[in-house]
Formats: structure tokens, C-alpha cells, sequence
């Protein structure tokens, strides 16, 4: 098993489901403790709309950074793309913001700490931080 992987990974296979759970799973264990932190949420309820969105675009620059410049061989040609996007950084974004925003939902995080939906989005925008740290990390790991 241990040795289809690494010929898996020599090879610059494309993204895969194995892929998608790997950054699933990175994305859960660093969004996990901060999410349910009140200090994160008071935060969050003090940010302006700029600092939102500057949270957003900071995950999609980390993003980026850590799947494609801090792991140089990987090969963008050789990536499934949609509109020009790989499909590994599509999923990123997507577990990034979208793990954030399940564990709100199967939770009651949302009715004890949000005053409103607005309040919960810059919750998530804060968080995603953390998420595609944990997520591209784990991407990287094989």
C-alpha cells in the first residue's frame, strides 16, 4: 500500500477523493477548537466588512500559496482544470469555507454565540483562515 503511494506521488497523480478527504480532515482538526471559542465570535462581531473580506482574501492567497509555491514540484499543467481553476484548488476553497460552515450547522454554535446570519458569515471569513492551513497542509502530505 505504502509503496502504490509513493509511485502514486511520483507520478504527480491528479486530485482524487483520497485528495478531497485529506484536506476534509486537515480542515476539521484546525477549524474545530477555534470555532467553538467565544473570544473567536466577539472577534468576529467586532469586524468591520473590510476585515471580512481581508480574512477572505487571506485564505484564498494562503490557499494558493501552500498547495502551489511551498510544494514546487507539483505540476499545474498536469491538474484537472474548470475555467482554468484546478479542481484541487476548487475543492480547497470549498472544504475551506464549507467545513467551517457544516460544523456551524450541526451545531449549536450558531443560536449561542451569533446575533445574526451577518455575524456568522465573518465567523466563517475568520476561521477559513485556520481551515485552509489545516486543509492544504494536509493536501501536501502526499
Amino acid at each position: 500500500m505504502i509503496k502504490e503511494m509513493i509511485l502514486k506521488a511520483e507520478k504527480g497523480y491528479p486530485f482524487g477523493v483520497d485528495d478531497f478527504f485529506q484536506q476534509v480532515t486537515g480542515s476539521a482538526i484546525l477549524t474545530a477548537p477555534f470555532l467553538f471559542t467565544e473570544e473567536v465570535w466577539e472577534v468576529a462581531a467586532a469586524a468591520s466588512d473590510v476585515q471580512a473580506l481581508a480574512s477572505v482574501l487571506v485564505t484564498l492567497f494562503l490557499g494558493n500559496g501552500i498547495l502551489y509555491v511551498s510544494k514546487l514540484e507539483r505540476d499545474w499543467d498536469s491538474e484537472r482544470k474548470v475555467f482554468g481553476v484546478t479542481l484541487r484548488y476548487i475543492s480547497l476553497m470549498l472544504v475551506s469555507f464549507g467545513t467551517v460552515a457544516f460544523l456551524l450547522t450541526i451545531t449549536a454554535a450558531e443560536h449561542v454565540f451569533a446575533d445574526s446570519w451577518y455575524h456568522m458569515m465573518k465567523v466563517v471569513a475568520l476561521i477559513s483562515i485556520f481551515s485552509v492551513i489545516g486543509a492544504a497542509t494536509a493536501d501536501n502530505l502526499i
